[in-house]
């Protein structure tokens, strides 16, 4: 469905059936965020990439007003603070936030946790110079919101980051949900945008978003971002090992992540 300008119509169900996704959810990402709350070293995505080759976050952020969209248990969140940002940290799911609120007691580290989507944030224009999102918002909010909303809440200046799955690995996925990524194309690559999981025989899930590369690129540019640099991530082994239904074999030699740079012109 499109609508006039040839963009695709505004459809928000996804929030409350990704809230319902999350909050079900929660208990099983406590584990995952004690672990990155107590990393030395950010890391990043599925196959946990230094952050000395991604260079996702800035190293000195003393001076940074900085936002993470789709923040679960706020694990990056910490690390900015730690980096001497000051952070806040959206969320669809309370559950969610409550761990992060507990890890939160547990590491002796206070900055504000906002329940609300992020396409809809709510908090005024250009309060922050950096915005992230590690999946988070990057997967599981409305490209076509999400990403104006991001600019909105950046000062001139300011910079997007975020970390999502890879238009390939989306389209390589079984659409019965089953898993794992093939090397053969389930879905057709141009028209890629909203995936529902939350019907599916196996496994149901929340609602998925992506775009082509292309389509990235002209939602940056067209929401007022300059791009600054993109990364297709590669797996740092090979092998069976499967972590989200990709294998390290397939993330070797395909990319399954990746990674974009922006600042707001």
């Amino acid at each position: 469905m499109t609508n006039t300008e040839g963009r695709p119509a505004r459809v928000t169900d996804h929030i409350v059936i990704n809230r319902a996704h999350w909050d079900n959810g929660a208990d099983a990402w406590v584990s995952a965020g004690e672990k990155a709350w107590s990393a030395g070293e950010p890391y990043w995505g599925i196959w946990e990439i230094p952050e000395s080759e991604l260079e996702m976050l800035p190293a000195d952020m003393s001076s940074m007003s900085a936002i993470e969209l789709g923040c679960g248990t706020a694990y990056v969140s910490a690390w900015m603070a730690r980096r001497g940002a000051k952070v806040v940290g959206i969320d669809v799911s309370e559950r969610q936030l409550a761990t992060a609120r507990r890890l939160q007691s547990d590491h002796g580290l206070a900055f504000p946790l906002i329940h609300a989507d992020a396409e809809r944030v709510p908090l005024p224009d250009g309060r922050f110079d950096f915005a992230i999102s590690e999946y988070g918002a990057a997967l599981w909010a409305d490209p076509h919101a999400w990403i104006p909303e991001a600019h909105r809440l950046l000062r001139p200046g300011g910079e997007l980051v975020f970390l999502s799955s890879s238009p390939l690995a989306m389209i390589c996925y079984p659409t019965d949900g089953s898993g794992p990524v093939t090397e053969t194309m389930q879905r057709e690559y141009f028209g890629l945008y909203r995936i529902d999981w939350s019907g599916v025989e196996v496994d149901p899930g929340g609602v998925e978003f992506g775009l082509t590369v292309s389509g990235w690129f002209r939602l940056l540019r067209d929401s007022g971002f300059e791009i600054l640099d993109y990364i297709e991530v590669q797996a740092p082994f090979s092998g069976p090992e499967t972590r989200f239904a990709i294998s390290a074999d397939w993330a070797n030699r395909y990319p399954s992540e990746h990674v974009w740079k922006a600042r707001k012109r």
